[in-house]
C-alpha cells in the first residue's frame, strides 16, 4: 500500500514493529479512540499555526485545507466509535509528541521550520501505521483506514514542503536529527499503547 508512497517510505527510519501491531490489534478501542484525539489534534496544531504565522500566506492555505480535513476525520473516527459503541475518553498523550517537539528550536524561521519537519514525521507515520493495521483488521475498519492513507501523505507532502519554503538554509540536517529520534520513539518500548507508541514494554 505505501508503495504508492516512496518519498514518505524514504522519509521514515524505519517501519512500525510487528510487535506494535499486534499490541494494537489486541487494544482496538484504544486505537480507535486515541485515534479519535489524533485528528482532532492534528486540526488544532493546523489552526495554531493559522494564528501564529498570519503573514504566511501558503501556510493559511495549507494548513485550512489540512485542518478541514483532519476535523472531517474526527467525525469518520467518531462515527465508527458510536456505532461500535465505544466511548470517546479522555487519554493522557503519548511520549511521541513531547519526545519531538521539546527539541524544537525557539528563534524564528527555526522555530517554524522544526514544527513543519516534525508534522511530516507525525502524519508520515500515521500514514505507514494504517497500511500496516490495514491488512489485520475488519473489513469496515480496514477500508476506512486505507482510505485516509492519500490525505496523510499529501499532509506530509505539505508539511516537508512548508519547512523548505520557510527555511533559510538546507534542511537536511533537521530531517536527519528529528528522524534518529523518531526512530527511538517507534522502536523503543512504552508501557501505554498508543497511536504512535513504541512496542509494548513491562508496566
Amino acid at each position: 500500500m505505501l508503495s504508492a508512497y516512496p518519498e514518505l517510505v524514504e522519509f521514515l527510519p524505519c517501519e512500525s514493529p510487528k510487535a506494535w501491531v499486534d499490541w494494537a490489534l489486541e487494544n482496538q478501542t484504544l486505537l480507535l479512540n486515541d485515534h479519535a484525539h489524533c485528528e482532532k489534534k492534528a486540526a488544532s496544531t493546523a489552526m495554531n499555526l493559522m494564528y501564529r504565522y498570519v503573514d504566511r500566506d501558503n501556510l493559511l492555505h495549507k494548513m485550512s485545507r489540512l485542518a478541514r480535513e483532519e476535523l472531517l476525520h474526527f467525525e469518520q473516527v467518531h462515527k465508527l466509535m458510536r456505532k461500535r459503541n465505544v466511548t470517546y475518553d479522555h487519554l493522557s498523550a503519548s511520549r511521541y509528541a513531547d519526545g519531538l517537539r521539546k527539541h524544537i528550536r525557539t528563534h524564528e524561521p527555526a522555530r517554524l521550520v522544526d514544527i513543519m519537519i516534525i508534522g511530516a514525521f507525525v502524519e508520515a507515520r500515521s500514514c505507514e501505521r494504517f497500511a500496516a493495521l490495514a491488512p489485520h483488521l475488519d473489513d469496515e475498519l480496514s477500508k476506512f483506514y486505507i482510505s485516509l492513507l492519500k490525505s496523510e501523505a499529501r499532509h506530509f507532502e505539505d508539511y516537508l514542503e512548508l519547512a523548505k519554503e520557510y527555511s533559510s538554509e538546507p534542511i537536511d540536517g533537521r530531517i536527519a536529527f528529528f528522524r534518529d529520534l523518531e526512530e527511538k520513539l517507534i522502536t523503543e518500548p512504552d508501557v501505554e499503547f498508543r497511536m504512535h507508541s513504541g512496542p509494548p514494554g513491562q508496566s
